[in-house]
């Protein structure tokens, strides 16, 4: 695992300065702490390119340094991730003449290149974001990987384009503007992130998962490259459907099993981790080492779970018990997300990568298997509503109808609230009911936090458009035209393409790489994607089972009591923190005069909803950890910045 960057200027644009290169590029240290490297190429009509690279070195420990070049220093790359089929690649490109100084996967992409262009990408099984100038044409090619494990921004103007794998590299170019976008304020404040293609940034983007963008001549352009089938298939049988899975994500495993240097497994004791972790051990020459972190708190601690299954599996296990520093982990987190990501499960996963550092630099996650395998209670719940949806037309207006209005109840454990909110959405069509039961979030409910100059010059509507939109394209039908599209399909099928990539993903990338650990997760193989989403929905779900498609395809992993328990989820006690230790701290920092935040939002409606927290009425841990992540990314970023200009 690595950090990239580059720096494209046309012949009307003077060059970054070397030392401007080296400082983007020295912004990525703990991406890449094992070395570093920059080429630089500049033509006689002023034009050229810069590409930096920092190095975790995980394959070809001698010789895989980059940016890595072809033969004839025509084609040169720098990339961040890992090619798990590289080695069958080079087997079919060496029978076809390509010669290779390395044994790097990196090599890999610059000969599939060679030989098939932009198409390169759809050969490659692994997790990844790159760079390849094509000298010869001076054309630049951006990629990434399929399920957006890697990130990749950039900024691009008529006369440069600058790439990077985190926003702290373009930033300290030194002449892209960090002019904050309002909208991606609501954004956040709707899903707990930034969706892509945006930023924090008024000008830098996201390249999206399964893209690719080129640059040629002043001009860029941006594409999708792949895309699933998206429809179950209803004819096929659950042993056929059991027996491709089984094929595909053993196959997954085994490949990401290829490392030089030590490699173990996350295992939390949920179904993901533990699957991943039983097929792990069952290729493994050695015993894996698997590891856990455990909370004082009940409420939040599954490492009970993670020993069972360590026994049953027979690894060799760490567990760590911690009381999270919250204050010195959300400054720490801070600097390495560069935006604002209301997710506190990054809190413990932070953790965990440090622990596991210790011991590995490889580690195998579980990380996809709720997306893939209806692992989120949503998922049957949005599938139900069809039986709603298919009485009359009368009796849906009757039962969802004005008088609602008038059961009841205000607080939020209130069953009359809670009533009168449901049969409220039931009134609603598919794409809004869903991206309430994701995000909890709806433009009445951010509102109440805005000022109003900052309210009016946002458009609620268009930040709920990501999620809706992915779930209006999803198969480009309905589901009464679609047979198997029901709605739980496409509640995991958008999933998959927002929550997945932009927050969990995000997070693990982040919070590993901050630790220089490399995560691998092999359920999002496209192989193992695609044989997922050929699987019917009445398989995925059923009553009074967990993942039942799941474990009754690897049933030996698992114990009885794993095989059922309820998810828990990997999070943090932040009701408490906010009523006990941290009450006083998340006051003075939401309320102080000179709090960045209050450009954005009502000082009155933070110190009441800090009221009702505090007072038991309302639960809002998780919005005050948003609005203190986001007041210490102002606060930071204020810093930053100077720190730049000086």
């Amino acid at each position: 695992m690595c950090g990239i960057t580059g720096y494209l200027w046309t012949s009307g644009k003077r060059p970054p300065t070397q030392q401007t290169v080296d400082r983007m590029t020295d912004r990525l240290v703990h991406r890449g702490p094992d070395g570093r490297g920059v080429h630089r190429i500049e033509h006689d009509d002023g034009s050229g390119i810069a590409l930096g690279h920092r190095r975790l070195s995980i394959i070809d420990l001698d010789s895989g340094h980059q940016p890595m070049t072809n033969e004839d220093r025509t084609v040169w790359i720098t990339f961040n991730g890992e090619i798990y089929n590289y080695r069958e690649l080079r087997d079919g490109l060496e029978s076809r003449g390509h010669q290779f100084r390395t044994n790097s996967d990196t090599e890999t992409i610059v000969h599939l290149y060679e030989e098939y262009g932009d198409d390169c990408v759809a050969h490659l099984r692994g997790m990844f974001a790159f760079a390849i100038w094509d000298d010869r044409k001076r054309r630049l090619l951006l990629a990434r990987d399929r399920m957006g494990q890697k990130p990749l921004v950039y900024f691009q103007t008529d006369d440069r384009l600058i790439f990077a794998s985190e926003l702290k590299s373009i930033l300290a170019a030194g002449d892209v503007p960090s002019e904050i976008r309002p909208q991606a304020i609501d954004e956040y404040f709707l899903y707990g992130y930034i969706p892509h293609p945006g930023t924090i940034y008024q000008n830098i983007c996201k390249l999206p998962p399964a893209h690719i963008a080129t640059w040629q001549n002043g001009r860029f352009s941006v594409r999708q490259y792949w895309k699933p089938d998206q429809v179950p298939d209803a004819n096929a049988s659950p042993e056929s459907l059991r027996e491709d899975l089984r094929d595909a994500l053993d196959e997954s495993v085994r490949l990401r099993l290829r490392s030089d240097v030590p490699l173990g497994s996350f295992l939390s004791g949920g179904i993901d981790s533990t699957i991943i972790t039983g097929c792990m051990q069952s290729q493994s020459q050695s015993t894996v080492q698997s590891y856990s972190i455990g909370f004082a708190d009940p409420r939040y601690d599954e490492s009970e779970f993670a020993a069972e299954a360590a026994v049953h599996l027979g690894t060799q296990h760490h567990r760590m018990m911690v009381q999270p520093d919250s204050l010195d982990v959300l400054d720490k987190l801070v600097q390495h997300f560069d935006e604002p990501f209301g997710d506190s499960s990054a809190v413990p996963t932070y953790y965990l990568s440090e622990l596991t550092r210790q011991h590995l630099t490889v580690a195998m996650t579980g990380d996809g298997g709720d997306e893939l395998f209806c692992g989120y209670d949503r998922y049957p719940t949005i599938d139900a509503t069809k039986r709603f949806d298919a009485l009359p037309a009368a009796i849906r207006r009757l039962v969802t109808g004005p008088w609602v209005g008038l059961i009841p109840g205000r607080s939020e454990k209130s069953i009359g609230r809670r009533l009168r909110h449901r049969l409220r959405l039931l009134g609603r069509p598919l794409e809004e009911r869903y991206l309430n039961w994701a995000t909890g979030s709806p433009p009445s409910m951010r509102r109440q936090i805005y000022r109003d100059d900052f309210s009016a010059s946002i458009d609620g509507e268009a930040s709920e458009a990501f999620v809706a939109n992915l779930m209006s394209m999803t198969s480009g039908m309905t589901p009464g035209m679609t047979p198997g599209m029901t709605p739980g399909i496409r509640a995991m099928r958008t999933d998959a393409g927002s929550y997945l990539p932009c927050d969990l993903l995000a997070k693990v990338d982040i919070t590993s790489m901050a630790h220089s650990l490399e995560c691998r997760s092999p359920f999002l193989d496209h192989h193992v994607v695609e044989a997922a989403y050929r699987i019917p929905f009445d398989q995925l779900s059923q009553s009074n089972r967990v993942k039942p498609f799941l474990t009754d395809t690897f049933p030996q992993h698992l114990t009885d009591r794993l095989k059922n328990r309820s998810k828990m989820g990997f999070s943090v006690p932040l009701d408490r923190w906010f009523r006990g230790d941290l009450r006083d701290y998340s006051r003075d920092c939401l309320l102080a005069s000179d709090a960045t935040c209050h450009q954005f939002l009502s000082v009155d409606a933070i110190e009441n909803l800090l009221n009702e927290h505090d007072d038991g009425a309302w639960n809002h841990g998780g919005r005050i950890w948003s609005l203190m992540f986001f007041e210490s990314w102002g606060q930071f970023a204020k810093q930053d910045q100077a720190v730049e200009a000086a």
